[in-house]
């Protein structure tokens, strides 16, 4: 699919990080953008920079673990703009889990459930089903990461099984799009390949209240700017990809009708092949040794 003026993007949250990179990207080759964050204010502040650019945008405060809201979203698009040609679901939150997986609050898994996979889900049905009627090419882009799209870092078990969640959705996705034989494609993005600058580690700020913390945390939510020099006092070097970089692998990526988005890591590629090889030779999954706590 070549992205071209007039087409209309769709992106959940895009207020900030990888949303609001994409939805640049998208701007720079002329389409229209829609802008979708649970959070007002930066959503607001996102829109007004890309309508200083010149930009065409619609933006709206949107839940995407809402299925109404997300069908509402679907609604108000195609009542305005009579067509979806790329739509992102890239909202996602950190659950804020500790300790064990046994020790962590059900609310914990229910909100990062919601947003990180029912979310994707809710976009799916919301949009897809008119993208295809509309009889356009058009594109879905799911975001996932390496940690559980690939394999799980155990000290983030929540985020990363909802991620694997949503690999196998968008492979399950990408087989039903080739049996309807649709001009709509699907990929699956792994951000990175090194640590990205997003408002991810500050996801609690926007935690609803139906799925609040139900007892104190044992230690205070750390900043990502507290875990880079906590990281840099270790020895240890922190490497970051520029948003805008993966913005332009999406980009790349859906004109050449990618399925993985995957950026070329060394990392990537030995966690992939091992994890591969302890499955086909039915071993254990040595590969997480360094990860497991003590």
């Amino acid at each position: 699919m070549r992205l071209a003026t007039g087409q209309v993007a769709v992106v959940t949250g895009a207020a900030g990080g990888i949303g609001l990179a994409l939805a640049r990207r998208f701007a720079a080759e002329g389409l229209t953008v829609v802008l979708a964050d649970v959070e007002e204010s930066a959503l607001k502040k996102a829109a007004d920079g890309l309508r200083a650019d010149g930009a065409a945008v619609h933006a709206r405060v949107v839940d995407v673990g809402v299925r109404e809201q997300v069908h509402a979203l679907a609604d108000d698009t195609y009542e305005r703009f009579g067509a979806v040609h790329v739509l992102c679901n890239n909202a996602g939150v950190g659950s804020g889990a500790e300790g064990r997986m046994w020790e962590h609050e059900p609310n914990d898994w229910k909100w990062a459930f919601e947003v990180n996979v029912w979310g994707v889900f809710h976009g799916i049905q919301a949009f897809v089903p008119r993208m295809i009627a509309g009889g356009e090419p058009g594109y879905v882009v799911n975001t996932s990461s390496g940690d559980g799209g690939i394999a799980p870092l155990p000290t983030a078990s929540v985020y990363a099984v909802t991620k694997a969640a949503v690999v196998t959705m968008t492979e399950s996705l990408y087989a039903h799009l080739k049996a309807e034989h649709a001009r709509v494609g699907a990929s699956v993005l792994f951000p990175g390949p090194h640590m990205l600058r997003t408002g991810l580690w500050e996801s609690h700020r926007n935690r609803p209240e139906r799925y609040a913390k139900q007892r104190p945390r044992k230690a205070p939510y750390r900043t990502l700017g507290q875990w880079e020099a906590a990281m840099r006092e270790a020895g240890q070097d922190v490497v970051f990809t520029p948003v805008e970089e993966v913005a332009d692998f999406v980009a790349e990526g859906i004109a050449a009708d990618r399925f993985w988005l995957l950026p070329a890591s060394e990392h990537s590629d030995r966690q992939i092949r091992a994890r591969a090889r302890s499955m086909l030779e039915r071993s254990a999954p040595d590969y997480l040794e360094k990860f497991i706590l003590d």
